[in-house]
């Protein structure tokens, strides 16, 4: 009855995060209550008072005095900065089953803040969670990090970058700390924001990474650039491992996007598997039992933790 129970909320979220691509998609979504409380919940990471700079942590009902950890962010086009709790059944039960500890967290939208305030905040936040580990119950030697669609994007972005001062930030202090990250899973995110169009160029003004940056993509090749985590991968010197996942039949980030990244990645010895599900969507047949377990799987080999 618990795994009918919560495949039937995740069609409902899945059917949900169709809409959240749209620009007028409304933040009061990511209210959705999740089906258990967090351990620790609306943790602000940043020191302030912003919804956007929220997190709630969960903690396997198991034996241990702390857990390893993997951060999830959810998909919404990057107009939400209050969808936290939609992450629990997109992504962190199945972690938290596997037995990590699983961070949902905010981010600023796209209308609050234009770029990188959205990977600023999730650096923040990864160092904020490494500084305050002992108090959270983490196991910092170990923090994952995952997410679909424009969560997988941020996702993406954290894992090509570490190291990097260019898209640190400093939301909620910490900068003696790491904001590295030790795995990936890319949930069908953008991967080059210059092939977004039919793969073959960049989506018009109207589109969400336009509100991202601020401007029509075409006059914004440097911004397009910038946001793009393709971008990065040559320069990565401390890479991650990845675990990359799509939907052939996504009509809203298109399949290219993950082969395209998926094969840069390769390059360098950061891929560890591209997993293309037939006739997926973005979001429902994608998310899947198959592919929660290989998302669970490569968790625990990247955090030596017997399966």
């Amino acid at each position: 009855m618990k795994k009918i129970f919560f495949l039937i909320l995740l069609s409902l979220c899945s059917s949900m995060l169709l809409k959240a691509q749209q620009p007028d998609f409304h933040a009061g979504f990511g209210n959705f209550p999740p089906p258990v409380e967090p351990d620790f919940k609306d943790v602000n990471y940043a020191g302030d008072d912003l919804e956007a700079h929220r997190l709630d942590i969960y903690l396997p009902k198991t034996e241990g005095k702390t857990f390893k950890a993997v951060i999830a962010i959810y998909g919404s086009a990057w107009f939400s900065n209050n969808m936290k709790g939609i992450t629990y059944f997109s992504l962190g039960k199945p972690l938290i089953d596997a037995g990590f500890a699983v961070v949902c967290l905010n981010h600023r939208s796209s209308t609050d803040a234009k770029f990188p305030a959205q990977i600023e905040d999730v650096k923040g936040a990864i160092r904020f969670i490494r500084a305050n580990a002992e108090k959270f119950k983490i196991d910092a030697s170990f923090i994952g990090i995952t997410g679909f669609s424009s969560g997988g994007h941020l996702s993406a972005l954290a894992g090509v970058t570490n190291g990097a001062k260019e898209l640190e930030g400093t939301i909620g202090g910490n900068l003696k700390v790491s904001s590295n990250v030790d795995a990936v899973v890319d949930w069908f995110g953008p991967g080059d924001m210059a092939h977004m169009n039919k793969c073959e160029g960049v989506n018009d003004e109207k589109s969400p990474e336009a509100v991202l940056i601020g401007g029509a993509p075409k006059d914004y090749p440097q911004e397009i650039a910038k946001i793009s985590p393709i971008t990065y991968v040559s320069k990565l010197k401390n890479a991650p491992k990845f675990l990359v996942i799509h939907g052939d039949a996504d009509n809203v980030v298109p399949y290219c996007q993950s082969v395209n990244f998926s094969e840069e990645l390769k390059k360098i010895g950061a891929l560890t598997e591209f997993i293309t599900v037939p006739n997926g969507q973005h979001g429902p047949i994608t998310f899947n039992e198959e592919t929660y377990k290989k998302m669970t799987d490569f968790f625990k080999e990247q955090a030596h933790i017997q399966k």
